[in-house]
């Protein structure tokens, strides 16, 4: 019987008819239902499993619905032939009684991402009691009700669903028209349509840029510390890196950055330190690639989150702003598993990043996009950020003050209202041992090395973010973090 077998472990975050269909599924494919024996009472069920008779019953008649049981007058539910054991015999056919051997993979791989060093968090992150991790965000702050009601839009009523078309190489063209109209006049950039493209994020961005524009004899200049994994981008392309120390006005501009051919700059918020590239630093970058024919990757990272009131426009924005490809994502201020960014370019260049991008994976999902730009248009997103903005403001005042009181030995680099604190113990401090001994202690901070490109990386920095951890916890856990220094 059934009941012998069946069981339900209830998770309070999803619905009981969602947890029972879910079960009755799992068993159904695995071939655990008999084939020829009534499934359990809905009475039966319900007092097993301690829910009430009217769920399962739903539950079954759906079932029924979907094709997966048949009811039987006066009998009960029974699997449907369909699903039982030896129906697919399609399946069965191209079953072997000798297995061989796996290919030896190893020596036909061109190359081994595997090897290429990343930033490392641990993937538990949300189990400790002070998470001052960078690069997530508290999942309560996001706008779900907002986020649903774009959704009904999209599928609501009569309305053209053309988000279910393959667009081929083509994004949805009101996501485009509100980045281009919404988003990027707050960083004062004015675009046309044909110079936006849609992408997976920033990470895809550098990805695409470098598979059509580095080779071996590409050399590119990046800010040290800086962002791995585009150095990781880079590199798999063959380009040859030059890594430029920062100050406190960011990236510092000598004669190798400027005999590169790119220079890949976070100038808004510079990346992992938070700093913000000065006036007159952004003033001589300019005046270098106009000077050097050379081309300058703007990361715009964080700039949405910026509660700065005096927050700068973006180089894109700038008189050289036709040799600056930029690009920047919706997913760090909304929700870091959304995956969607954007490409503003030349015609020219975002044509061809376009055709690049069809051979990978055509375009983004297009009913993604298109709800997004519902989001967009109905102003949820503005608000959203005004939200947002406030609550990031209220923690990184509340960082401010507890890390010059908890931690005066640390040094604060940067100072520029960033979603980050970079810090730099003293001398002795190896911070990945500082690491482990606050992660015993319920604390969760970054260390500093796997940042920099130098081959003996200095040892006593750390990152703190405050994304996800709750404004009231972060006093108590900067005071924690101290007592283990």
């Amino acid at each position: 019987m059934l009941d012998h077998y069946f069981h339900l472990d209830f998770d309070c975050q999803r619905g009981l008819q969602e947890q029972l269909r879910k079960a009755l599924l799992d068993a159904i494919h695995t071939g655990t239902i008999p084939t020829e024996e009534a499934l359990p009472s809905c009475r039966r069920l319900s007092l097993q499993l301690g829910v009430s008779r009217n769920t399962v019953a739903l539950v079954y008649e759906k079932l029924v619905e979907d094709g997966y049981l048949v009811s039987r007058p006066r009998s009960g539910y029974y699997l449907d032939d369909a699903y039982q054991p030896g129906a697919a015999p399609g399946a069965i056919a191209g079953a072997h009684d000798e297995v061989v051997d796996a290919p030896s993979w190893g020596r036909r791989f061109t190359h081994r991402p595997s090897h290429l060093q990343g930033v490392l968090r641990p993937s538990n992150w949300m189990d400790y009691e002070f998470p001052f991790i960078y690069g997530q965000l508290d999942a309560r702050l996001f706008p779900l009700e907002q986020w649903r009601e774009a959704s009904r839009r999209l599928l609501g009523g009569h309305r053209e669903r053309h988000w279910l078309n393959d667009r081929y190489d083509q994004d949805d063209p009101m996501l485009v028209e509100q980045i281009r109209t919404r988003v990027l006049p707050k960083r004062g950039i004015h675009a046309r349509s044909d110079e936006i493209l849609i992408t997976l994020g920033s990470q895809n961005a550098l990805y695409l840029i470098a598979q059509l524009l580095f080779d071996a004899r590409t050399r590119v200049a990046m800010e040290n510390p800086g962002y791995r994994e585009a150095a990781n981008v880079f590199r798999r392309q063959g380009a040859t890196l030059s890594y430029q120390p920062l100050d406190d006005e960011g990236m510092q501009l000598d004669a190798v950055a400027a005999s590169c051919d790119y220079l890949y700059v976070t100038p808004s918020h510079q990346v992992p330190t938070g700093v913000t590239m000065s006036r007159a630093r952004r003033e001589a970058l300019i005046t270098q690639i106009l000077e050097r024919d050379q081309i300058v990757l703007e990361d715009d990272y964080d700039a949405e989150v910026n509660f700065d009131r005096h927050a700068q426009p973006a180089l894109k924005a700038s008189r050289a702003g036709a040799r600056v490809i930029y690009m920047s994502s919706l997913s760090k201020p909304l929700s870091a598993g959304l995956r969607l960014g954007y490409l503003v370019a030349d015609a020219e260049l975002i044509d061809e990043l376009r055709a690049l991008r069809r051979l990978m994976y055509r375009h983004p999902p297009s009913g993604l996009q298109q709800q997004l730009a519902e989001f967009l248009a109905q102003g949820h997103y503005d608000r959203y950020l005004r939200t947002f903005s406030e609550k990031m403001r209220q923690r990184w005042e509340t960082m401010d003050d507890a890390i010059a009181r908890a931690l005066p030995s640390c040094r604060r680099i940067g100072n520029d209202h960033a979603s980050v604190f970079w810090l730099e113990a003293p001398s002795e401090i190896d911070t990945q041992r500082l690491a482990w001994r606050a992660s015993q202690q319920g604390v969760l901070i970054e260390p500093g090395f796997q940042h920099f490109f130098d081959r003996a990386p200095p040892c006593n920095f750390f990152r703190l973010g405050f994304g996800v951890i709750d404004n009231e916890r972060i006093r108590p856990g900067i005071e924690r973090l101290a007592d283990v220094f």
